[in-house]
């Protein structure tokens, strides 16, 4: 059988230093930053793990209907959500992660942009 991006990579353990490295980067951005007030950051980088780690072909689950849910009363804007995938991008480009796999996940996550801006 062959081996998932996820494997490849180090499993979960990896997934959760890129995410902290990721939420680090989005804590000082200004566009970002505010997304976050309040919120119990160990459970978002938790959640976040979980679902970069299915965009790898990991065992999590999320579906767009949960993602959808779970974004619909926050006003992301596609401007912060382009900041985030900005954001994403160089966090994997910066642990070495290849290009073709850095396409593959910016693309799924992209893919799911609709379920996730939710003010225009």
């Amino acid at each position: 059988m062959k081996a998932t991006m996820f494997d490849r990579y180090g499993g979960f353990g990896s997934v959760h230093r890129v995410v902290l490295a990721f939420y680090d980067k989005l804590l000082d951005s200004d566009i970002m930053a505010p997304y976050f007030d309040g919120i119990e950051m160990p459970a978002l980088v938790d959640h976040q793990t979980k679902f970069i780690s299915q965009v790898m072909g990991g065992p999590a689950s999320y579906t767009n209907n949960v993602l959808e849910q779970v974004h619909r009363n926050l006003d992301i804007t596609q401007e912060a959500f382009d900041e985030m995938a900005s954001v994403l991008e160089r966090t994997l480009e910066e642990f070495d992660f290849k290009a073709d796999d850095v396409r593959t996940i910016m693309a799924d996550i992209k893919s799911r942009q609709p379920y996730i801006v939710t003010k225009s």
